[in-house]
Protein backbone atom coordinates (compact mmCIF):
# COMPACT_ATOMS: atom_id res chain seq x y z
CA UNK A 1 0.00 0.00 0.00
CA UNK A 2 1.49 3.39 -0.93
CA UNK A 3 2.60 5.55 1.97
CA UNK A 4 0.69 8.81 2.44
CA UNK A 5 3.10 11.70 3.02
CA UNK A 6 2.80 13.32 6.43
CA UNK A 7 3.22 17.02 7.05
CA UNK A 8 2.91 19.34 10.02
CA UNK A 9 -0.61 20.22 8.78
CA UNK A 10 -1.89 16.63 8.57
CA UNK A 11 -3.24 16.79 12.16
CA UNK A 12 -3.23 13.01 12.60
CA UNK A 13 -4.26 11.64 16.01
CA UNK A 14 -5.01 8.35 17.71
CA UNK A 15 -8.11 9.72 19.45
CA UNK A 16 -11.41 8.32 18.11
CA UNK A 17 -12.80 9.86 14.94
CA UNK A 18 -16.28 9.21 16.37
CA UNK A 19 -16.30 9.77 20.13
CA UNK A 20 -19.91 8.61 20.55
CA UNK A 21 -19.22 5.30 18.81
CA UNK A 22 -16.12 4.77 20.93
CA UNK A 23 -18.08 5.61 24.08
CA UNK A 24 -20.58 2.86 23.21
CA UNK A 25 -17.71 0.42 22.64
CA UNK A 26 -16.09 1.43 25.93
CA UNK A 27 -19.36 0.82 27.80
CA UNK A 28 -19.56 -2.60 26.13
CA UNK A 29 -16.01 -3.38 27.30
CA UNK A 30 -16.93 -2.52 30.89
CA UNK A 31 -20.16 -4.51 30.75
CA UNK A 32 -18.48 -7.58 29.24
CA UNK A 33 -15.68 -7.47 31.81
CA UNK A 34 -18.10 -7.25 34.72
CA UNK A 35 -20.30 -10.01 33.28
CA UNK A 36 -17.26 -12.26 33.02
CA UNK A 37 -16.23 -11.59 36.61
CA UNK A 38 -19.78 -12.11 37.85
CA UNK A 39 -20.03 -15.55 36.22
CA UNK A 40 -16.60 -16.85 37.34
CA UNK A 41 -18.08 -19.37 39.84
CA UNK A 42 -19.92 -21.08 36.98
CA UNK A 43 -16.87 -21.35 34.71
CA UNK A 44 -14.06 -23.93 34.76
CA UNK A 45 -11.22 -22.84 37.02
CA UNK A 46 -8.94 -23.03 33.98
CA UNK A 47 -9.66 -23.46 30.30
CA UNK A 48 -6.81 -24.81 28.16
CA UNK A 49 -5.99 -22.72 25.12
CA UNK A 50 -7.54 -24.32 22.00
CA UNK A 51 -5.04 -25.09 19.26
CA UNK A 52 -6.87 -22.88 16.74
CA UNK A 53 -6.69 -19.91 19.11
CA UNK A 54 -3.02 -20.57 19.82
CA UNK A 55 -2.27 -20.64 16.10
CA UNK A 56 -4.19 -17.42 15.53
CA UNK A 57 -2.26 -15.63 18.26
CA UNK A 58 1.22 -16.80 17.31
CA UNK A 59 1.08 -16.62 13.51
CA UNK A 60 -0.53 -13.27 12.80
CA UNK A 61 1.73 -10.87 10.94
CA UNK A 62 2.43 -7.27 11.85
CA UNK A 63 -0.85 -5.32 11.45
CA UNK A 64 0.37 -2.37 9.38
CA UNK A 65 -3.10 -1.32 8.25
CA UNK A 66 -5.80 -0.27 10.77
CA UNK A 67 -8.44 -2.87 11.60
CA UNK A 68 -10.66 -0.70 13.79
CA UNK A 69 -11.42 -0.77 17.49
CA UNK A 70 -14.53 -2.96 17.27
CA UNK A 71 -12.86 -5.73 15.28
CA UNK A 72 -9.88 -5.82 17.61
CA UNK A 73 -12.16 -5.99 20.64
CA UNK A 74 -14.12 -8.88 19.11
CA UNK A 75 -10.84 -10.75 18.64
CA UNK A 76 -9.98 -10.05 22.28
CA UNK A 77 -13.28 -11.59 23.40
CA UNK A 78 -12.70 -14.69 21.29
CA UNK A 79 -8.97 -15.26 21.70
CA UNK A 80 -7.78 -13.64 24.93
CA UNK A 81 -10.37 -13.05 27.65
CA UNK A 82 -11.32 -16.70 28.37
CA UNK A 83 -7.76 -18.07 28.35
CA UNK A 84 -5.79 -16.85 31.36
CA UNK A 85 -4.08 -19.00 34.01
CA UNK A 86 -7.31 -18.96 36.03
CA UNK A 87 -6.22 -16.61 38.82
CA UNK A 88 -9.58 -14.83 38.79
CA UNK A 89 -11.47 -18.04 39.59
CA UNK A 90 -12.78 -18.76 43.11
CA UNK A 91 -11.13 -22.20 42.73
CA UNK A 92 -7.68 -20.85 41.95
CA UNK A 93 -5.41 -22.18 44.70
CA UNK A 94 -2.10 -22.28 42.83
CA UNK A 95 0.97 -20.35 43.89
CA UNK A 96 0.27 -16.99 45.58
CA UNK A 97 -1.43 -14.83 43.01
CA UNK A 98 -3.98 -12.07 43.18
CA UNK A 99 -7.52 -12.39 41.93
CA UNK A 100 -8.21 -8.72 41.28
CA UNK A 101 -11.39 -6.87 42.14
CA UNK A 102 -13.94 -5.01 40.02
CA UNK A 103 -12.99 -1.77 41.77
CA UNK A 104 -9.31 -2.47 41.16
CA UNK A 105 -10.05 -3.03 37.48
CA UNK A 106 -11.81 0.31 37.23
CA UNK A 107 -9.05 2.05 39.20
CA UNK A 108 -6.50 0.78 36.68
CA UNK A 109 -8.68 2.14 33.89
CA UNK A 110 -8.85 5.52 35.63
CA UNK A 111 -5.09 5.48 36.21
CA UNK A 112 -4.46 4.71 32.55
CA UNK A 113 -6.82 7.51 31.55
CA UNK A 114 -4.89 9.98 33.72
CA UNK A 115 -1.56 8.50 32.58
CA UNK A 116 0.67 10.36 35.08
CA UNK A 117 4.43 9.90 35.05
CA UNK A 118 5.18 8.65 38.55
CA UNK A 119 8.79 9.71 38.94
CA UNK A 120 7.49 12.37 41.32
CA UNK A 121 6.34 15.75 39.99
CA UNK A 122 4.13 18.37 41.59
CA UNK A 123 0.74 16.70 41.23
CA UNK A 124 -2.00 14.78 43.04
CA UNK A 125 -0.92 11.25 41.95
CA UNK A 126 2.40 11.76 43.72
CA UNK A 127 0.58 12.59 46.95
CA UNK A 128 -1.67 9.54 46.56
CA UNK A 129 1.35 7.23 46.33
CA UNK A 130 3.01 8.94 49.29
CA UNK A 131 -0.17 8.39 51.32
CA UNK A 132 -0.42 4.70 50.38
CA UNK A 133 3.21 4.15 51.39
CA UNK A 134 2.60 5.98 54.68
CA UNK A 135 -0.48 3.85 55.38
CA UNK A 136 1.47 0.66 54.74
CA UNK A 137 4.32 1.75 56.99
CA UNK A 138 1.85 2.47 59.78
CA UNK A 139 0.06 -0.85 59.28
CA UNK A 140 3.36 -2.75 59.38
CA UNK A 141 4.48 -0.95 62.54
CA UNK A 142 7.32 1.01 60.93
CA UNK A 143 7.94 4.65 61.90
CA UNK A 144 6.22 7.49 60.06
CA UNK A 145 9.64 8.65 58.84
CA UNK A 146 10.14 5.45 56.84
CA UNK A 147 10.74 5.55 53.11
CA UNK A 148 9.21 3.29 50.51
CA UNK A 149 8.27 2.76 46.91
CA UNK A 150 5.56 0.93 44.98
CA UNK A 151 6.99 -1.73 42.69
CA UNK A 152 5.82 -4.26 40.10
CA UNK A 153 6.09 -7.34 42.32
CA UNK A 154 7.74 -9.06 45.25
CA UNK A 155 10.97 -9.84 43.44
CA UNK A 156 11.63 -6.20 42.61
CA UNK A 157 10.50 -5.01 46.04
CA UNK A 158 12.87 -7.47 47.68
CA UNK A 159 15.60 -6.48 45.23
CA UNK A 160 15.34 -2.86 46.30
CA UNK A 161 15.51 -3.78 49.97
CA UNK A 162 18.62 -5.87 49.35
CA UNK A 163 20.18 -3.13 47.23
CA UNK A 164 19.78 -0.64 50.09
CA UNK A 165 21.25 -3.24 52.46
CA UNK A 166 24.27 -3.63 50.17
CA UNK A 167 24.83 0.12 50.03
CA UNK A 168 24.39 0.55 53.79
CA UNK A 169 26.51 -2.42 54.82
CA UNK A 170 29.33 -2.63 52.28
CA UNK A 171 31.67 -0.44 54.31
CA UNK A 172 32.89 1.37 51.19
CA UNK A 173 31.42 3.36 48.26
CA UNK A 174 29.71 0.47 46.51
CA UNK A 175 28.00 2.76 43.98
CA UNK A 176 31.38 3.86 42.68
CA UNK A 177 33.51 0.76 43.16
CA UNK A 178 30.91 -1.98 42.67
CA UNK A 179 30.79 -5.33 44.41
CA UNK A 180 34.56 -5.89 44.03
CA UNK A 181 35.59 -2.82 45.99
CA UNK A 182 36.05 -4.70 49.25
CA UNK A 183 35.63 -8.11 50.90
CA UNK A 184 32.94 -10.49 49.66
CA UNK A 185 29.54 -9.40 50.97
CA UNK A 186 27.34 -12.20 52.28
CA UNK A 187 23.58 -12.53 52.80
CA UNK A 188 21.78 -15.11 54.99
CA UNK A 189 18.37 -16.63 54.34
CA UNK A 190 16.36 -19.78 54.96
CA UNK A 191 16.65 -22.65 52.52
CA UNK A 192 12.89 -22.12 52.07
CA UNK A 193 13.32 -18.52 50.91
CA UNK A 194 11.77 -17.73 47.53
CA UNK A 195 14.03 -17.84 44.46
CA UNK A 196 14.09 -14.04 44.31
CA UNK A 197 16.99 -14.09 46.79
CA UNK A 198 19.35 -15.92 44.46
CA UNK A 199 18.29 -13.85 41.46
CA UNK A 200 18.85 -10.64 43.36
CA UNK A 201 22.30 -11.42 44.76
CA UNK A 202 23.29 -12.34 41.22
CA UNK A 203 21.78 -9.16 39.79
CA UNK A 204 23.52 -7.04 42.44
CA UNK A 205 26.87 -8.51 41.43
CA UNK A 206 27.40 -10.41 44.67
CA UNK A 207 27.17 -13.82 43.03
CA UNK A 208 25.02 -16.72 44.16
CA UNK A 209 27.90 -17.98 46.32
CA UNK A 210 27.25 -14.98 48.59
CA UNK A 211 23.76 -16.23 49.45
CA UNK A 212 24.09 -18.47 52.49
CA UNK A 213 21.13 -20.86 52.62
CA UNK A 214 20.40 -21.79 56.22
CA UNK A 215 18.63 -25.04 57.19
CA UNK A 216 15.12 -25.08 58.65
CA UNK A 217 13.36 -26.91 61.47
CA UNK A 218 10.47 -29.37 61.20
CA UNK A 219 8.02 -26.47 60.81
CA UNK A 220 10.12 -25.05 57.93
CA UNK A 221 11.30 -22.04 59.95
CA UNK A 222 14.91 -20.94 59.69
CA UNK A 223 17.35 -22.31 62.27
CA UNK A 224 18.52 -19.08 63.93
CA UNK A 225 21.39 -20.76 65.78
CA UNK A 226 22.68 -22.21 62.51
CA UNK A 227 22.49 -18.80 60.90
CA UNK A 228 24.47 -17.28 63.78
CA UNK A 229 27.16 -19.93 63.38
CA UNK A 230 27.37 -19.33 59.61
CA UNK A 231 27.79 -15.59 60.14
CA UNK A 232 30.54 -16.18 62.69
CA UNK A 233 32.36 -18.60 60.38
CA UNK A 234 32.19 -16.18 57.45
CA UNK A 235 33.58 -13.32 59.53
CA UNK A 236 36.46 -15.56 60.56
CA UNK A 237 37.17 -16.16 56.86
CA UNK A 238 37.41 -12.40 56.22
CA UNK A 239 34.00 -12.07 54.56
CA UNK A 240 31.57 -9.26 55.36
CA UNK A 241 28.03 -10.31 56.38
CA UNK A 242 25.63 -7.51 55.48
CA UNK A 243 22.06 -8.81 55.59
CA UNK A 244 19.83 -11.25 57.45
CA UNK A 245 16.64 -12.18 55.58
CA UNK A 246 13.51 -13.37 57.34
CA UNK A 247 10.43 -14.74 55.59
CA UNK A 248 6.84 -14.06 56.57
CA UNK A 249 4.96 -16.77 54.72
CA UNK A 250 7.18 -19.12 52.72
CA UNK A 251 6.01 -20.00 49.25
CA UNK A 252 6.04 -23.76 49.87
CA UNK A 253 4.18 -24.09 53.16
CA UNK A 254 3.33 -20.60 54.46
CA UNK A 255 5.80 -20.94 57.36
CA UNK A 256 7.03 -17.77 59.06
CA UNK A 257 10.49 -17.47 60.56
CA UNK A 258 10.99 -16.26 64.13
CA UNK A 259 11.27 -12.64 63.06
CA UNK A 260 11.95 -11.32 66.56
CA UNK A 261 14.89 -13.70 66.98
CA UNK A 262 16.22 -12.72 63.55
CA UNK A 263 15.90 -9.04 64.43
CA UNK A 264 17.95 -9.70 67.59
CA UNK A 265 20.56 -11.59 65.56
CA UNK A 266 20.80 -8.86 62.93
CA UNK A 267 21.26 -6.20 65.61
CA UNK A 268 23.94 -8.22 67.41
CA UNK A 269 25.82 -8.87 64.17
CA UNK A 270 25.40 -5.30 62.84
CA UNK A 271 23.56 -6.61 59.80
CA UNK A 272 20.63 -5.19 57.88
CA UNK A 273 17.38 -7.00 58.67
CA UNK A 274 15.22 -7.52 55.60
CA UNK A 275 11.86 -9.29 55.66
CA UNK A 276 10.31 -10.94 52.63
CA UNK A 277 6.65 -10.53 53.49
CA UNK A 278 5.44 -10.87 49.91
CA UNK A 279 2.07 -12.15 51.05
CA UNK A 280 2.48 -13.09 54.72
CA UNK A 281 3.25 -9.57 55.92
CA UNK A 282 -0.39 -8.66 55.33
CA UNK A 283 -1.42 -11.10 58.06
CA UNK A 284 -0.47 -8.19 60.33
CA UNK A 285 -3.66 -6.42 59.25
CA UNK A 286 -5.60 -8.98 61.28
CA UNK A 287 -5.38 -8.72 65.09
CA UNK A 288 -5.94 -12.49 65.25
CA UNK A 289 -3.06 -13.28 62.87
CA UNK A 290 -0.65 -10.47 63.72
CA UNK A 291 1.17 -12.54 66.41
CA UNK A 292 2.30 -14.93 63.64
CA UNK A 293 4.46 -12.16 62.14
CA UNK A 294 5.60 -10.54 65.39
CA UNK A 295 8.97 -8.87 64.86
CA UNK A 296 8.17 -7.65 61.36
CA UNK A 297 7.95 -4.13 62.75
CA UNK A 298 11.69 -4.29 63.51
CA UNK A 299 12.69 -4.78 59.86
CA UNK A 300 15.12 -2.36 58.24
CA UNK A 301 13.34 -3.12 54.99
CA UNK A 302 10.20 -5.05 54.17
CA UNK A 303 8.70 -6.24 50.89
CA UNK A 304 5.02 -7.04 50.43
CA UNK A 305 2.61 -7.53 47.53
CA UNK A 306 -0.81 -5.91 47.45
CA UNK A 307 -1.71 -7.98 44.39
CA UNK A 308 -1.47 -11.05 46.59
CA UNK A 309 -3.25 -10.85 49.94
CA UNK A 310 -4.34 -7.30 49.18
CA UNK A 311 -6.42 -8.89 46.36
CA UNK A 312 -5.61 -6.11 43.88
CA UNK A 313 -4.99 -6.58 40.14
CA UNK A 314 -1.40 -6.97 39.00
CA UNK A 315 0.96 -5.15 39.39
CA UNK A 316 1.44 -3.58 42.80
CA UNK A 317 4.03 -4.41 45.43
CA UNK A 318 5.78 -2.23 47.98
CA UNK A 319 9.16 -1.96 49.63
CA UNK A 320 9.30 -0.13 52.95
CA UNK A 321 12.63 1.13 54.31
CA UNK A 322 12.98 2.21 57.93
CA UNK A 323 15.75 4.73 57.14
CA UNK A 324 14.40 6.83 54.27
CA UNK A 325 17.76 8.52 53.80
CA UNK A 326 19.50 5.16 53.38
CA UNK A 327 17.12 4.37 50.53
CA UNK A 328 17.71 7.72 48.87
CA UNK A 329 21.48 7.41 49.27
CA UNK A 330 21.44 4.07 47.45
CA UNK A 331 19.71 5.46 44.35
CA UNK A 332 19.60 9.26 44.21
CA UNK A 333 20.94 10.77 40.98
CA UNK A 334 19.62 14.04 39.59
CA UNK A 335 20.84 15.23 36.17
CA UNK A 336 20.41 18.85 35.12
CA UNK A 337 17.39 18.10 32.93
CA UNK A 338 15.47 16.74 35.94
CA UNK A 339 16.42 19.46 38.43
CA UNK A 340 13.85 20.91 40.81
CA UNK A 341 13.58 24.65 40.11
CA UNK A 342 11.49 25.29 43.20
CA UNK A 343 8.28 26.03 41.26
CA UNK A 344 6.30 24.58 38.39
CA UNK A 345 5.56 21.02 37.34
CA UNK A 346 8.69 19.50 38.89
CA UNK A 347 8.55 21.40 42.19
CA UNK A 348 9.41 19.07 45.05
CA UNK A 349 11.71 16.98 42.87
CA UNK A 350 11.36 13.48 41.46
CA UNK A 351 11.09 11.80 44.84
CA UNK A 352 10.22 8.33 43.59
CA UNK A 353 13.03 8.31 41.01
CA UNK A 354 15.42 8.94 43.92
CA UNK A 355 14.17 5.83 45.77
CA UNK A 356 14.87 3.21 43.11
CA UNK A 357 16.31 2.56 39.65
CA UNK A 358 13.17 3.36 37.66
CA UNK A 359 12.38 6.78 36.25
CA UNK A 360 9.22 6.01 34.30
CA UNK A 361 6.57 4.40 36.48
CA UNK A 362 2.80 3.91 36.23
CA UNK A 363 0.14 5.05 38.69
CA UNK A 364 -0.11 1.82 40.72
CA UNK A 365 -1.13 3.62 43.88
CA UNK A 366 -4.62 4.58 42.75
CA UNK A 367 -6.09 1.08 43.06
CA UNK A 368 -4.64 0.66 46.55
CA UNK A 369 -5.85 4.10 47.64
CA UNK A 370 -9.37 3.43 46.33
CA UNK A 371 -9.49 -0.14 47.68
CA UNK A 372 -8.35 0.79 51.19
CA UNK A 373 -10.90 3.59 51.35
CA UNK A 374 -13.81 1.73 49.72
CA UNK A 375 -13.43 -1.66 51.45
CA UNK A 376 -11.62 -0.55 54.59
CA UNK A 377 -8.46 -2.19 55.88
CA UNK A 378 -10.57 -4.09 58.41
CA UNK A 379 -12.67 -5.52 55.57
CA UNK A 380 -9.55 -6.71 53.78
CA UNK A 381 -8.21 -8.19 57.03
CA UNK A 382 -11.44 -10.16 57.46
CA UNK A 383 -10.91 -11.86 54.09
CA UNK A 384 -7.32 -12.68 55.04
CA UNK A 385 -8.57 -14.32 58.24
CA UNK A 386 -11.20 -16.17 56.24
CA UNK A 387 -8.55 -17.56 53.87
CA UNK A 388 -6.50 -18.90 56.79
CA UNK A 389 -9.55 -20.55 58.31
CA UNK A 390 -10.47 -22.00 54.91
CA UNK A 391 -7.02 -23.56 54.50
CA UNK A 392 -7.13 -25.10 57.96
CA UNK A 393 -10.68 -26.38 57.48
CA UNK A 394 -9.81 -27.79 54.05
CA UNK A 395 -6.90 -29.73 55.56
CA UNK A 396 -9.25 -31.13 58.23
CA UNK A 397 -11.77 -31.96 55.53
CA UNK A 398 -9.40 -34.03 53.37
CA UNK A 399 -7.15 -35.56 56.07
CA UNK A 400 -9.56 -38.46 56.86
CA UNK A 401 -9.97 -39.39 53.18
CA UNK A 402 -8.30 -42.78 52.61
CA UNK A 403 -5.24 -42.20 50.42
CA UNK A 404 -4.62 -38.56 51.35
CA UNK A 405 -1.63 -37.61 53.47
CA UNK A 406 -0.92 -34.10 54.77
CA UNK A 407 2.71 -33.18 54.05
CA UNK A 408 3.27 -30.08 56.21
CA UNK A 409 1.62 -28.17 59.04
CA UNK A 410 -0.99 -25.62 57.95
CA UNK A 411 0.72 -22.70 59.63
CA UNK A 412 -1.01 -19.99 57.63
CA UNK A 413 -3.04 -20.40 54.44
CA UNK A 414 -1.36 -23.27 52.56
CA UNK A 415 -2.30 -26.95 52.80
CA UNK A 416 0.26 -29.34 51.27
CA UNK A 417 -0.96 -32.88 50.68
CA UNK A 418 -0.49 -35.93 48.45
CA UNK A 419 -2.28 -39.10 47.41
CA UNK A 420 -0.41 -42.12 48.80
CA UNK A 421 -1.87 -45.47 47.65
CA UNK A 422 -1.08 -48.69 49.48
CA UNK A 423 1.83 -50.55 47.93
CA UNK A 424 3.19 -47.64 45.89
CA UNK A 425 6.83 -46.62 46.18
CA UNK A 426 7.79 -43.02 46.85
CA UNK A 427 8.69 -42.45 43.19
CA UNK A 428 5.40 -43.98 42.05
CA UNK A 429 3.53 -41.67 44.43
CA UNK A 430 5.41 -38.70 43.01
CA UNK A 431 4.40 -39.69 39.47
CA UNK A 432 0.79 -40.23 40.52
CA UNK A 433 0.57 -36.83 42.22
CA UNK A 434 2.10 -35.03 39.25
CA UNK A 435 -0.54 -36.57 37.02
CA UNK A 436 -3.26 -35.84 39.58
CA UNK A 437 -2.29 -32.17 39.67
CA UNK A 438 -2.50 -31.90 35.88
CA UNK A 439 -5.89 -33.62 35.69
CA UNK A 440 -7.29 -31.39 38.42
CA UNK A 441 -6.20 -28.39 36.37
CA UNK A 442 -7.14 -29.72 32.93
CA UNK A 443 -10.66 -30.78 33.97
CA UNK A 444 -11.27 -27.25 35.29
CA UNK A 445 -12.00 -28.60 38.78
CA UNK A 446 -9.50 -26.25 40.43
CA UNK A 447 -6.03 -24.80 40.00
CA UNK A 448 -3.72 -25.94 42.80
CA UNK A 449 0.04 -26.07 42.22
CA UNK A 450 2.78 -28.61 42.84
CA UNK A 451 6.02 -28.49 44.80
CA UNK A 452 8.49 -30.58 46.78
CA UNK A 453 8.32 -31.11 50.56
CA UNK A 454 10.82 -33.39 52.29
CA UNK A 455 12.00 -34.49 48.86
CA UNK A 456 8.57 -35.67 47.72
CA UNK A 457 6.09 -34.19 45.25
CA UNK A 458 3.09 -32.55 46.89
CA UNK A 459 0.00 -30.66 45.80
CA UNK A 460 -0.37 -27.18 47.29
CA UNK A 461 -3.75 -25.69 48.04
CA UNK A 462 -2.85 -22.06 48.62
CA UNK A 463 -5.75 -19.75 49.44
CA UNK A 464 -5.21 -16.05 48.91
CA UNK A 465 -8.54 -15.61 47.19
CA UNK A 466 -11.33 -13.25 48.15
CA UNK A 467 -13.78 -15.09 45.86
CA UNK A 468 -13.39 -18.53 47.44
CA UNK A 469 -16.41 -19.84 49.30
CA UNK A 470 -16.57 -23.00 51.37
CA UNK A 471 -18.67 -24.57 48.61
CA UNK A 472 -15.71 -24.15 46.23
CA UNK A 473 -13.45 -26.06 48.62
CA UNK A 474 -16.05 -28.79 49.13
CA UNK A 475 -16.39 -29.14 45.36
CA UNK A 476 -12.61 -29.45 45.07
CA UNK A 477 -12.33 -31.92 47.95
CA UNK A 478 -15.10 -34.11 46.51
CA UNK A 479 -13.40 -34.20 43.13
CA UNK A 480 -9.96 -35.33 44.28
CA UNK A 481 -10.61 -38.99 45.07
CA UNK A 482 -12.32 -39.98 41.79
CA UNK A 483 -9.45 -38.52 39.75
CA UNK A 484 -6.79 -40.04 42.02
CA UNK A 485 -8.37 -43.49 42.02
CA UNK A 486 -8.64 -43.44 38.22
CA UNK A 487 -4.91 -42.66 37.92
CA UNK A 488 -4.10 -45.29 40.55
CA UNK A 489 -6.05 -47.91 38.60
CA UNK A 490 -4.24 -46.99 35.39
CA UNK A 491 -0.86 -47.31 37.10
CA UNK A 492 -1.73 -50.68 38.62
CA UNK A 493 -3.00 -52.08 35.33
Amino acid sequence: MPHTPISARTDATLDPSDWDAFRALAHRMVDDSLDFLRTLPDRPAWTPLPSAVRVALVTEGVPHAPQGESQVYDEFLAHVLPYTNGSRSPRFFGWVQGNGTPLGMMADMLAAGMNPHMAGFNDAPRLVEERVIAWLAELMGLPATSGGLLMSGGTMANYLGLAVARHAGAGYDVRTLGALGGPRLTVYASSETHSWAQKCVELLGLGSVSLRKVPVDDAFRVDVAAMRAMISADRAEGLRPICVIGTAGTVNSGATDDLSALADLAAAEHCWFHVDGAFGALARLSPALAPLVRGIERADSLALDLHKWGFLPFEIACVLVRDAEAQRAAFSLTPSYLRDEGRGVIAGGLTFAERGPELTRGFKALKAWMSFKAHGVDGIAAIIEQNVQQARAFAERIAPVPGIELSAPVSLNIACWRWVPTGFTGDQCDALNRELLLRIQETGLAVPSGSMVHGRYVIRTCITNHRTRWADLERFADGIAPLARAIEAEMRA
